[in-house]
């Protein structure tokens, strides 16, 4: 049987193996990763960016295993449960969490240099300094204004982890805390995520199980695109290597729940034109959780062919890495990822993932000991 140990470190590694083979083909579509790199399978790809200008690149390095934000986020929420020993709410992201990305250095890979997480970080993970720095606001309302994105349910697996085996736990203690980043279906889905990670960690879990989970616990427009997804996911089970068709399939399904679809991209023609894009609504869902949990579903939780599907697909690539490859790796362990992809990871990022996993593992395993001790508290009053 795998142990606790080992599946915290299929999380904590398996974050950072999709953020990194994510990494230098985001926002390209389809038929551009397509069309430029054939098919990715491997962290050692090229940043398709690579060879325009340093000031276009923003100073920012990727490929060969260089992780993004999702990781380092993630990493700071670790160390958050680390500093408090304990549950989190949306005052520990007002807290701590903002210390740890705004005030409190680290090595930040694109950038090649001991920063401030929050010199990398894109706008909607900014405006958690803004709301809760600058504007002190009330931080169960930190959301509240922000664009909605995926960019709470990228980092969110650790509070799945502290609820290993309690999705329902876990999936309000991610809405509880990421309230103060996100709001509608970006909110969502960091709570839905954080419950398939919970999930996971069950033995003998299956696919299945975790998409029932999934579908039970979603709402709205959330709930929707997921059952649609994993549906369409395993008609499409016989024809997975057709990705043209399985992606045209699942992009066609996606764009009924988020409508920007390749048109991911900002610029200067764009400004003032009122849009749907990342704006609330019960009716919409980010697609990088959908997606995740449909190329689960086709591949029948195959771990790196899902992650693999995922980033080729295109736009958010890096994300829908990060969010199968938590899933999985809570499924599997760490022993399910090539260990030369650890040694690159580790070597470029300047990480120890196996110790940072060990040491969260410690964190972990006390909560959901002081939380089984409450239980058998809790208990005792019925008799």
């Amino acid at each position: 049987m795998t142990s606790f140990r080992d599946r915290v470190r299929g999380v904590v590694i398996s974050t950072a193996l999709g953020d990194a083979m994510g990494a230098p083909i985001e926002k390209l579509t389809y038929d551009q990763i397509k069309s430029k790199y054939g098919r990715v399978e491997s962290i050692m790809t090229r940043w398709h960016k690579m060879d325009l200008p340093h000031d276009v690149r923003l100073g920012r390095v990727r490929g060969d295993g260089i992780v993004t934000d999702d990781t380092l986020m993630t990493i700071a929420l670790m160390n958050v449960y680390h500093i408090e020993g304990r549950h989190l709410d949306a005052y520990d992201l007002g807290n701590e969490f903002v210390k740890e990305i705004a005030f409190r250095k680290t090595f930040v890979p694109e950038l090649d240099q001991e920063t401030h997480i929050i010199d990398r970080l894109f706008y909607p993970e900014k405006y958690i300094f803004m709301r809760h720095v600058l504007a002190n606001c009330d931080p169960r309302e930190g959301g509240i204004g922000n664009m909605v994105n995926c960019g709470a349910a990228m980092y969110i697996a650790p509070i799945g982890i502290v609820n290993a085996g309690h999705p329902k736990a876990a999936y309000d203690e991610a809405i509880l805390f990421a309230m103060g980043h996100q709001n509608s279906y970006g909110l969502e889905a960091a709570g839905v995520l954080a419950a398939c990670v919970a999930k996971a960690f069950e033995p003998g879990v299956t696919v299945d199980d975790i998409i029932k989970t999934a579908i039970h616990l979603a709402k709205d427009g959330t709930k929707a695109a997921i059952e649609e997804m994993t549906e369409a996911a395993r008609e499409l089970r016989d024809r997975r290597d057709d990705m043209d068709q399985v992606i045209a399939v699942f992009q066609r399904i996606m764009l009924k729940y988020s409508p920007m679809g390749d048109d991911v991209s900002r610029h200067i023609d764009k400004v003032g034109v009122p849009s749907n894009h990342y704006t609330p609504s019960r009716l919409w869902s980010i697609e990088e959780l959908p997606m995740a949990l449909a190329f689960m579903v086709l591949n029948d939780g195959e771990y790196y062919r899902t992650i693999q599907d995922g980033v080729n697909s295109g736009r958010d690539t890096d994300s829908i890495g990060v969010m199968a490859g938590v899933i999985l790796g809570a499924m599997y362990g760490a022993e399910i990822v090539h260990q030369e992809d650890i040694e690159q990871l580790n070597k470029v990022n300047r990480l120890d993932l196996l110790d940072i996993a060990d040491r969260f593992s410690e964190v972990a395993a006390s909560i959901i000991k002081e939380d089984l001790q409450s239980h058998a508290a809790r208990q005792s009053v019925l008799n």
